[in-house]
């Protein structure tokens, strides 16, 4: 059974960092895409950031150089490091683990940007 377990959410001021973690379990990690979505009041989830099985990163324009994907085969782990951080980045962001058209969603971090 798939697990993801997001961590690292909380309260920053505009311009702060957060780093964002999900751990991964019930798969085999290095074979899966792994992504973050964040979902806002009222708006339609959006894909923030993803990154392949061999490691290539992308990111829509919202959030590129600012957010930075990475992850870690050893620790099963993927991480999302925000910084520069603006008040329309405060959402639920959500680890998704995806492979052969089938995502796996982790329970959502809430992210707060005061400004």
């Amino acid at each position: 059974q798939v697990q993801l377990v997001e961590s690292g959410g909380g309260l920053v001021q505009a311009g702060g960092s957060l780093r964002l973690s999900c751990l991964a379990s019930g798969i085999s990690f290095s074979i899966y895409a792994m992504g973050w979505y964040r979902q806002a009041p009222g708006k339609q989830r959006e894909l923030v950031a993803v990154v392949s099985s061999s490691g290539v990163a992308r990111y829509p324009e919202s959030v590129k150089g600012r957010f930075t994907i990475s992850r870690d085969g050893t620790k099963h782990t993927v991480y999302l490091q925000m910084d520069s951080l603006k008040p329309e980045d405060s959402a639920v962001y959500y680890c998704v683990a995806s492979r052969g058209g089938t995502d796996s969603w982790g329970q959502g971090t809430q992210v707060t940007v005061s400004s």
